[in-house]
């Protein structure tokens, strides 16, 4: 058996843990820095301006395409959602409605239409 203190393994094992002692040390004093606070935050910054350009040049290049912009998509989904809604509850009430008129109010039928009193003229009768 070889000896634990020439063994490669056993030595590379421990370099790698003295120099992630090492990195992590130097990151922990880097981070607790208020320089690199500061960085950080202009970077956050910068990358939220960038992404905001970008999105006002995309609206503006699907304005000049004549097209739909994300916004423009969602809101009229939306207003289609809405009046989806709306058409099921006007379904639902005139099916209700329809229901309601085919159903014998007595329990006897239909309710009785009144009596016909208007008869046409006759032939004798003319001018």
């Amino acid at each position: 058996m070889a000896d634990k203190g020439n063994d490669p393994a056993v030595i590379w094992q421990a370099m790698i843990g003295e120099m992630e002692k090492g990195f992590n040390s130097f990151g922990n004093q880097l981070m607790s820095s208020p320089e690199f606070s500061k960085v950080m935050n202009q970077a956050g910054s910068a990358a939220a301006g960038a992404q905001k350009q970008l999105g006002e040049m995309m609206e503006k290049y699907l304005l000049a395409m004549n097209l739909p912009s994300r916004a423009q998509l969602v809101g009229m989904a939306e207003r289609l959602q809405s009046m989806e809604t709306q058409l099921n509850e006007i379904k639902t009430l005139l099916q209700q409605v329809h229901h309601n008129s085919l159903a014998p109010d007595d329990g006897y039928g239909a309710t009785p239409r009144p009596p016909r009193t208007k008869r046409p003229p006759s032939e004798g009768d003319s001018k």
